[in-house]
């Protein structure tokens, strides 16, 4: 008995993943804001009160939980809302989320030359991820920027 346990105990995912019901995509997910004024909502209809106004478009937010065509979003500074699924892209950007100056980087190696100097708050738009750093694109740059500086990606994921 005690072995049948250990075995099923240990044949089990250390961390199942959930699956939205509605898009059978991952929860929670980023995605990033379609539109420039965005209305975030207490609850997942137009009959809910608006909670929160988002007016900058291609702002990352996370996907936390789906409702018919509604899905609850969280934002870097952790508030919360339901927003129409048509006001949100796929497309994957990112935001600088430190106090200081970043450098955005010409190569992935630490010597490498800096081509731009990224401020607190911007915005960018994702190309690839490796394990550790993204490949982005904002204000005609392309370069290479630490995944430590910033959010609206995962520790762990890679994107091609």
């Amino acid at each position: 008995m005690k072995l049948i346990l250990f075995l099923i105990l240990f044949a089990m995912p250390a961390q199942a993943q959930v699956i939205g019901e509605v898009t059978k995509q991952p929860i929670p997910r980023f995605v990033s804001l379609s539109a420039d004024q965005v209305y975030a909502r207490s609850g997942p209809g137009t009959r809910f009160p608006v909670a929160w106004v988002y007016q900058r478009k291609n702002l990352p937010v996370e996907i936390v939980q789906e409702f018919d065509n509604w899905r609850k979003i969280r934002d870097i500074d952790g508030e919360e809302g339901w927003v129409h699924q048509s006001l949100l892209s796929g497309k994957r950007y990112i935001i600088q989320n430190t106090n200081q100056n970043i450098s955005l980087m010409r190569r992935q190696e630490v010597d490498s030359r800096t081509v731009a100097l990224i401020e607190k708050g911007a915005i960018l738009r994702i190309n690839t991820c490796s394990t550790q750093q993204c490949f982005v694109s904002a204000s005609g740059f392309d370069g290479w920027i630490s995944k430590d500086f910033v959010w609206g990606v995962y520790e762990d994921e890679q994107i091609e």
